[in-house]
């Protein structure tokens, strides 16, 4: 049977169309704008890169947080090339004398977290200085022989990258040997191993190892700390060869990752602090939402993944972060404050002030500049 509708339904159906769409696609001006925007607001905020974070205690600004964001504001700079940006990175390197918290013989990833942008910036401009202590502290642990300081999954990605980096700078393979031995003993041995591979995800650290269950019964997989493990495996394959080892085994790794990541979406884009537990702590949150967009942009880009599949999870997550996450000034909302579990680091809402706004900033920054070369 036929029948006109009213211009009222139509109406409404190109609304809905229309708004679908908007979900899908993404404005490559707006997300550079995006970006821009938030990282002035950061640059405005911090003039003196040198200057200690002060919290709960005072702290000196090349901590994994700060180094977290200049991660992402060398992104940045690989599309945007604005000198200001690398000046800003390069200032922050001779605030501290291109040094590490805890010196060479600090084995905390988190200290060394800032030898990737060190790294980074002595490959644009080779000077000494910029590599003599990164490349101290690492030597160190390889002479050691000891191979399981990585017993929280943060740390895979705070200096996994570095031992790429240093592996390729040197052309040494035996840095990316050393780096296994690290990650596997993370993977299958600390707790028990803390990459379950039935659900594609990893136990932040042996506490959180079954029996350990999140309030519905299932088990706790933060959201961030498995965006760190997807940020140190798309650093490290974006920098070792294809023919490495066990490149095979970190390429299966992320794959299954990224397939496990895809039904945890929620429908307005964001993922939730817990993801198998929603209603543990849930709501939009920033950090864990971009870097599974920066994993799933590279794999993308890369070939690695199916464009059709993961382009509209993608687009809505980041199109999700840009309307709804982004202020009018910069600021970034829905940032998750430090910590290791869902209940961390609350509330988390649009105004939530985190303890550290630095490393959000670096994961949306990472993930802008990956969606952003998207084609």
């Amino acid at each position: 049977m036929n029948f006109i509708r009213p211009a009222s339904v139509l109406l409404l159906s190109a609304s809905l169309l229309a708004s679908c769409a908007s979900k899908k696609e993404i404005k490559k001006d707006k997300v550079l704008d995006a970006m821009r925007k938030t990282n002035q607001y950061f640059m405005d905020k911090w003039p003196d890169t040198g200057k200690p974070i002060f919290t709960n205690i005072e702290r000196p600004s090349n901590i994994w947080t700060r180094g977290v964001y200049y991660e992402g504001l060398m992104a940045l700079y690989t599309v945007d090339k604005n000198p200001n940006y690398y000046n800003y990175a390069v200032d922050w390197g001779r605030s501290h004398n291109w040094g590490l918290r805890g010196g060479i013989k600090t084995r905390n990833a988190d200290n060394q977290d800032c030898g990737q942008t060190y790294l980074d910036l002595y490959e644009i401009d080779p000077q000494p200085e910029r590599k003599k202590d990164i490349k101290a502290s690492i030597d160190l642990m390889k002479a050691s022989g000891k191979v399981d300081d990585w017993t929280w999954i943060d740390a895979i990605q705070m200096a996994m990258p570095v031992f790429a980096k240093l592996g390729v700078m040197e052309k040494d393979t035996s840095y990316f040997e050393y780096m296994y031995k690290m990650y596997h003993h993370s993977k299958f041995v600390e707790g028990g191993g803390l990459y379950n591979k039935a659900d594609g995800l990893w136990w932040r650290d042996k506490d959180f190892v079954p029996p350990y269950k999140e309030p519905n019964g299932e088990d706790c997989y933060w959201s961030r700390g498995n965006g760190w493990v997807v940020a140190a495996l798309v650093r490290v394959m974006d920098l070792i060869p294809t023919n490495e080892p066990h490149y095979a085994e970190y390429l299966q790794d992320y794959k299954e990752m990224m397939t496990a990541l895809v039904p945890l979406q929620r429908p307005d884009g964001f993922w939730n602090v817990s993801l198998h537990d929603p209603n543990h702590y849930g709501g939009k949150e920033t950090t864990g939402t971009a870097l599974f967009v920066y994993g799933m942009a590279w794999g993308v880009n890369k070939g690695i993944l199916d464009a059709a599949t993961y382009k509209p999870v993608i687009a809505k997550a980041w199109n999700a972060m840009q309307k709804d996450a982004v202020h009018p000034n910069g600021f970034l909302g829905y940032v998750q404050g430090t910590g290791k579990e869902p209940k961390d680091g609350q509330p988390v809402s649009y105004t939530s002030m985190p303890d550290f706004e630095d490393y959000g900033l670096g994961c949306f920054l990472l993930a802008g500049t990956e969606v952003y070369k998207m084609k």
